[in-house]
C-alpha cells in the first residue's frame, strides 16, 4: 500500500497525537466536551490504514449513521477511496451485515426479516389478545419497554419467569402474565424468521458465543482492530459482544474506545456508566489518554463545568481547560412563575441578538422534560422569534394534544366535524373507518354537521352502544363546561376521554412524556384562568372559558405549518443537545424536582446522572451561557413553590453574575442548603413566598388605593390607581424586574393588610 503523507498528525496537540498513533494494545480515549473527540477517532483509523492495515481489518463501532458516515467522508479526505472498505456503522447495521452471512449457524434464514417498532408492537398485541388479557392494563408500549430490557441485560423467558424481583415487580404493577408475552414473542418472532432491533445484538452475541464452526475465529481474525465511539453509551449485550471479538488467549486486545464518563446520561435506554469505569479493569496493560483541552467554549463555561461535575463521586478524574479568554460571566435569571421565565428568556434572546449580532441559529434553549417547550413557545411567538422544536414536534402538534384539544373543540362547539372525526373512535370503542365515512356522507348529502347526524339517526345494535355512549360521554363533557371553570372542565375533559388512563398504562419513557405533555397543557389552561396581569397595551380579556383558551391557542397551531425557515433558534431536551453546540445556550427550569428530575432523588446514582446531564448542558455554550429557573410554576393544577437546583448552588460566585452561597461538598444523604441567593441588592432580593393555606382573598370592594395588600405570586405591594375597568396599577415590593403591575380585579386574588 502506497504510504500517504503524514501531514495530518501535524493538525493534532500533543496527546490527540499520542491517542492517534499508539495502535496497539488496548486504549481509553477520555474525551471531554469539544477536544476534538472525532477528530482523533477518525484520523486513528487513516493512521491505521497508512500505516499498512488493511481497511476491511478495522471494525469501527458509532451510535448514528450519521456520524459512521462523517467519519468515512473524514478518513477518505486524509487516505483517499480507501476509507469505504473500512467497516464502519452503528452496531445494529454492522450486526445485521454479518448476521445476513451467518445467521442460519444459529437456526434463523439469512434472509431474516427485521421487525421494526411497529411489527414489534403489532406481535405484542396479538398475543396479549391470544392470552385474554386486558390490553389496557399490559400497554402494548410497556410490555415491549419491558421485553426490551431483558434482552439487553441477556435474560431468557426462562431467566426473567425465575427472577423473583421482576416478578414481584410485575405482579404489583398487576401484570403477572409479561413473562409469557415475552416467551411467546421470542417463539413466534422464531417461527416468522424474524429479529426485532435488540435481536440484532443479542442474536449477534448468541453466534459469537455458541461459535458454531468457529465463526467467533473467524471475526476475531478479520476485525484486527476495534474501534468504539461514544463508549459511555454502550449497554450490557454490546460490552460482552465487544469482548467476545476481542478477549481470547493470545490476543493483542487492540481495541480503542473513545468516550467521556461525564457525558453518561442514557441509563433510561439500557446505557451503564459501569462499561467505562471498569474498562481499566477489564483490560490490562490500558493506555489512557485523556484529552482536556476544550477548543469550543470560554474560560468561565469550562471551569463551572468542572466545578459541577466535581461533585460527582463516581468518575475518571480529569480536568478540563482551555485557552479562551474568560468571556461572559454566567448569567442566573430568577423569576416569579414559569410564564415570566418564558418572558425574561425571549427579553435575552432579542438583548443578544442586537447586543452581539447573533443568528436565531446560533441560539438554543435546553430543557429537562419536552412538555416544558410550551411556554417558551408562546414567548417566541409573541415576539415573533422563529424556531423549531429539535428531533420533535412543537407543543400543539404533539398527538396527545392535539387529541385532548379536539375533545376540548367537540364540546364548545360541537359542530366541529374535524375535531370529531379525530376522537370519536380515540380511545378506541368499536367505531370503524366504514361507519365514520358513511356518517360523513349523509351529513354531506343533508348539509348538516357529523354531531347532527349522530345525534338525529336511530342507532341499533352495537352502534347504540358505541355511537350512543360517545355522545353520552360528550354531553357530560359540555355540561362540565357550563358548570365549571376553564381548567376543571379541562381536567374532567381530559380524564373522562379515557386518554390519560390509556397513556399511564404505558410506563416507558415515551409514554411518561405523553403524560408530562398533558399534563403541560392542563396547567397552562389552570395558569390561564388565574392570571390576573396584563400588560400596558393589553385589553382585559372579557372571560375565561374554554372557548377563549382555544382561540388563544388557534395563532399558534396555525404558525406550526409554517416550516420555511431556516434562521431558526432550537428548542429541545438536553438528552437530544447532546453533541451540538451553540454560540448562546439557555438552560432552563433548574429547580429541585425538575431538574433534578423528581425521579432521581431517591438514588445517588440517579443524581449522579442528572448532575451529568447537567454538565452536558452547559457545555453546549460557546460564549453566553443562561441559566433559568422559576419561584413557582403550575404543576397538576397547583401553583408549586420550587428551590432552585441544587446544581446552580454548585457553581462559584466568581463565574455568574448572580452572587450564590456555595454549599460544602457532602455526601448524598447529608442537608441540603438551598435557596439562599446572596441580597446583593434590591434587583438580587430573595423571590416572595407566599403560603397558600394562610392566604384569604378579600372581596374586590375592599381593594383601593393606597391600600397595602398581599398577592399569591407577587407577594406584598401597594395599590397605586384603580381605573374603571376595575384593572389595579400594583407596586410590589419584591419584584425586582417590573415592580408595577396591572391587575385585574376580576379576576384577581388579593389579601388587603392592615397598615
Amino acid at each position: 500500500m502506497q504510504q500517504v503523507e503524514q501531514s495530518y498528525l501535524q493538525e493534532l496537540n500533543d496527546i490527540q497525537r499520542q491517542a492517534v498513533t499508539t495502535t496497539e494494545g488496548p486504549v481509553m480515549v477520555i474525551a471531554g466536551p469539544g477536544s476534538g473527540k472525532t477528530r482523533v477517532l477518525t484520523y486513528r483509523i487513516a493512521h491505521l490504514i497508512n500505516s499498512g492495515i488493511a481497511p476491511w481489518n478495522i471494525l469501527a463501532l458509532t451510535f448514528t449513521n450519521k456520524a459512521a458516515r462523517e467519519m468515512k467522508d473524514r478518513i477518505e479526505k486524509v487516505i483517499g477511496t480507501g476509507a469505504q472498505r473500512v467497516w464502519a456503522g452503528t452496531f445494529h447495521s454492522l450486526f445485521a451485515r454479518i448476521l445476513r452471512v451467518e445467521a442460519h449457524r444459529i437456526g434463523y434464514p439469512n434472509d431474516f426479516s427485521i421487525y421494526d417498532t411497529d411489527d414489534s408492537k403489532s406481535l405484542i398485541k396479538e398475543i396479549i389478545k391470544s392470552l385474554s388479557l386486558d390490553p389496557k392494563v399490559y400497554n402494548v408500549g410497556a410490555v415491549r419497554s419491558r421485553i426490551s430490557t431483558a434482552k439487553s441485560n441477556l435474560m431468557t423467558p426462562k431467566a426473567y419467569a425465575n427472577n423473583d424481583d421482576l416478578m414481584s415487580l410485575d405482579k404489583m404493577n398487576r401484570r403477572p402474565m409479561i413473562y409469557k408475552i415475552y416467551e411467546q414473542y421470542v417463539k413466534k418472532c422464531k417461527r416468522a424468521g424474524a429479529m426485532d432491533f435488540d435481536d440484532l445484538l443479542l442474536q449477534m452475541f448468541n453466534l459469537l458465543l455458541k461459535n458454531p464452526d468457529g465463526v467467533r475465529d473467524k471475526y476475531q481474525s478479520q476485525f484486527r482492530y476495534l474501534l468504539v465511539d461514544e463508549f459511555q453509551d454502550t449497554n450490557s449485550l454490546q460490552y460482552e459482544i465487544l469482548k467476545l471479538l476481542t478477549v481470547y488467549e493470545e490476543s493483542p486486545n487492540n481495541i480503542c474506545i473513545v468516550g467521556d464518563d461525564a457525558q453518561s446520561i442514557y441509563s433510561f435506554r439500557g446505557a451503564t456508566i459501569e462499561n467505562i469505569l471498569q474498562f481499566e479493569s477489564d483490560f490490562t496493560n490500558v493506555q489512557v489518554f485523556k484529552l482536556e483541552q476544550n477548543y469550543r467554549s470560554t474560560n468561565f463555561i469550562v471551569n463551572a463545568a468542572n466545578e459541577v461535575i466535581s461533585y460527582n463521586k463516581r468518575q475518571i478524574q480529569k480536568k478540563i481547560w482551555t485557552q479562551s479568554s474568560d468571556g461572559k460571566k454566567i448569567k442566573i435569571i430568577k423569576t416569579m412563575t414559569d410564564s415570566e421565565e418564558g418572558r425574561r428568556v425571549a427579553d435575552t434572546i432579542i438583548e443578544q441578538k442586537n447586543r452581539y449580532h447573533y443568528a436565531n441559529k446560533h441560539i438554543a434553549i435546553l430543557y429537562r422534560t419536552n412538555a416544558q417547550s410550551r411556554v417558551f413557545e408562546e414567548h417566541l411567538r409573541r415576539y415573533n422569534l422563529p424556531y423549531r422544536i429539535y428531533g420533535g414536534l412543537s407543543f400543539y402538534q404533539r398527538k396527545e394534544i392535539k387529541d385532548v384539544i379536539a375533545y376540548i373543540r367537540i364540546c364548545v362547539n360541537p359542530k366541529d366535524d374535524e375535531a370529531l372525526k379525530r376522537i370519536i373512535n380515540y380511545p378506541k370503542r368499536g367505531i370503524g373507518k366504514t361507519t365514520v365515512d358513511k356518517l360523513t356522507a349523509i351529513a354531506n348529502d343533508n348539509e348538516i354537521s357529523l354531531w347532527q347526524v349522530i345525534t338525529q339517526i336511530e342507532l341499533k345494535g352495537a352502534h347504540k352502544r358505541t355511537i350512543g355512549g360517545f355522545i353520552e360521554t360528550v354531553k357530560t363533557m359540555h355540561q362540565r363546561i357550563i358548570t365549571e371553570n376553564a381548567y376543571k372542565a379541562a381536567l374532567y375533559i381530559a380524564q373522562k376521554s379515557g386518554i390519560i388512563d390509556l397513556l399511564k398504562a404505558d410506563n416507558s419513557p415515551e409514554g411518561r412524556s405523553r403524560i408530562e405533555n398533558i399534563t403541560a397543557l392542563l396547567d397552562g389552561i389552570q395558569e390561564f384562568v388565574e392570571d390576573d396581569e396584563i400588560g400596558i397595551d393589553e385589553e382585559a380579556p372579557e372571560d375565561k372559558s374554554l372557548a377563549r383558551f382555544l382561540q388563544s391557542i388557534s395563532l399558534m397551531t396555525d404558525q406550526d405549518e409554517d416550516q420555511s425557515q431556516v434562521d431558526t433558534i432550537t428548542l429541545m431536551s438536553v438528552h437530544a443537545a447532546k453533541g451540538l453546540e451553540y454560540k448562546s445556550v439557555f438552560v432552563v427550569g433548574l429547580e429541585e424536582n425538575l431538574f433534578p428530575s423528581y425521579m432521581s432523588l431517591s438514588s445517588p446514582e440517579s443524581i449522579e446522572e442528572e448532575r451529568r446531564l447537567f454538565y452536558v448542558a452547559i457545555t453546549r455554550a460557546e460564549e453566553m451561557l443562561t441559566l433559568t429557573f422559576a419561584n413557582s410554576r403550575y404543576q397538576f393544577g397547583q401553583m408549586r413553590f420550587n428551590d432552585p437546583s441544587r446544581f446552580v448552588e454548585e457553581i462559584p460566585d466568581a463565574m455568574t453574575d448572580s452572587a450564590v452561597l456555595q454549599k460544602k461538598k457532602s455526601g448524598f444523604g447529608e442537608p441540603k442548603i438551598l435557596g439562599n441567593f446572596k441580597k446583593l441588592s434590591p434587583s438580587k432580593a430573595a423571590l416572595p413566598k407566599v403560603s397558600a393555606k394562610d392566604f384569604k382573598a378579600s372581596h374586590i370592594d375592599e381593594i383601593e388605593a393606597g391600600k397595602s395588600v398581599l398577592h399569591l405570586k407577587f407577594g406584598k405591594g401597594k395599590v397605586i390607581s384603580i381605573d374603571e375597568r376595575k384593572v389595579a396599577t400594583i407596586r410590589f415590593e419584591q419584584m425586582y424586574d417590573s415592580p408595577e403591575k396591572r391587575i385585574m380585579l376580576q379576576y384577581a386574588k388579593l389579601q388587603v393588610l392592615e397598615d
